[in-house]
């Protein structure tokens, strides 16, 4: 199953609702005194909607890919006007010097480190006329994250494999990408060097633990799709030792089973269902034709997509508010 314009525009739709929907919302902020009692929006200026930060920052980064994909888009007009309206020097210096007060080096690490970079990514590519002056309205924020990341992996001694934000490959491979698209050298290095030391070494990897009640990211394949990055000459012979026996891995194979849309958390499970197609097609691509395990990671990625796909456009705000980032995900892969 591949992405359409139809569904493009749909999934654009989304975000282009949330992003200026401020409530219900979800604050992860450190308080420092009665100051810091703040509203969403006078915190977070450009990224206040869609729920949380980070869903704010893909929700952009959603309307950009879907513009890049599609310059003929009838959502082209309004994604130009929210970009103009938010993405302003005035505004980013202010969702910046967030970052810099005291007590916060940890918001929104790595998770939305790797979605900020994602989005300069996006804003390099796009060929909207306001883009080039969107990003450099964003630059200083950008260069506040980069840092951030460069610092966080020179401590980070082990690396977090859970299946939510704090997962660390997850946001490594977002990173790696543009680290490359903007040729940064420093940064490429810095995280091609952490993921060989985190992973490099893994074998037999306990997938059939897989997944977690509220997950919404698969530790085993968003790793496997950080070293197809990584590791390109050499992945297969890598992968075929980290899960050996990957066909016979229900639990990885078989979609998860969402009991309850209208639950923030149990609705994570849509996106698990979305992310792990997306790792697995990249997986796939990765392999050579005539590996055992090629059809029947090409059969899960499809069965993954059916299972959830249905339920992102028109879903409850718990899931509406993110999922069709990683709906675009899975179906341009």
């Amino acid at each position: 199953m591949q992405l359409n314009i139809q569904q493009a525009e749909a999934f654009a739709r989304m975000p282009l609702a949330y992003l200026r929907q401020e409530y219900p919302n979800h604050i992860m902020h450190v308080l420092n005194g009665d100051h810091d009692v703040l509203s969403p929006r006078a915190m977070h200026p450009v990224f206040y909607g869609c729920y949380d930060w980070h869903s704010a920052v893909h929700g952009y980064w959603l309307l950009l890919r879907c513009a890049r994909l599609y310059p003929e888009l009838p959502a082209i007009a309004d994604i130009t006007a929210i970009f103009d309206e938010h993405f302003t020097p005035e505004l980013m210096e202010r969702e910046t010097e967030y970052f810099r007060i005291g007590g916060r080096a940890s918001f929104e690490r790595p998770y939305g480190f790797g979605w900020i970079l994602a989005l300069d990514q996006e804003l390099a590519q796009s060929s909207l006329p306001h883009a080039a002056a969107w990003r450099a309205a964003m630059q200083p924020l950008t260069a506040e994250i980069r840092r951030r990341l460069l610092d966080y992996l020179s401590k980070l001694t082990y690396p977090i494999r859970v299946g939510t934000h704090y997962n660390t490959a997850f946001a490594l491979a977002l990173s790696l990408d543009q680290a490359r698209h903007v040729q940064d050298g420093e940064l490429e290095t810095a995280i091609v060097d952490a993921a060989k030391r985190y992973y490099g070494n893994d074998t037999d990897y306990p997938a059939h633990y897989e997944p977690g009640g509220d997950e919404y990211i698969s530790g085993a394949l968003t790793e496997a799709l950080l070293m197809t990055k990584v590791l390109p000459a050499s992945f297969q012979a890598w992968f075929d030792q980290y899960l050996p026996r990957i066909a016979d891995i229900t639990q990885i194979m078989q979609p998860a089973h969402v009991s309850d849309r209208t639950d923030p958390k149990i609705a994570h499970l849509d996106g698990l269902n979305l992310s792990r197609a997306w790792c697995l097609k990249h997986i796939l691509r990765n392999l050579h034709a005539d590996h055992p395990a090629r059809a029947a990671i090409g059969a899960a990625a499809e069965r993954h997509i059916a299972a959830s796909l249905d339920h992102v456009v028109g879903s409850h705000y718990s899931g509406g508010h993110w999922l069709a980032s990683f709906a675009l995900l899975a179906l341009e892969g």
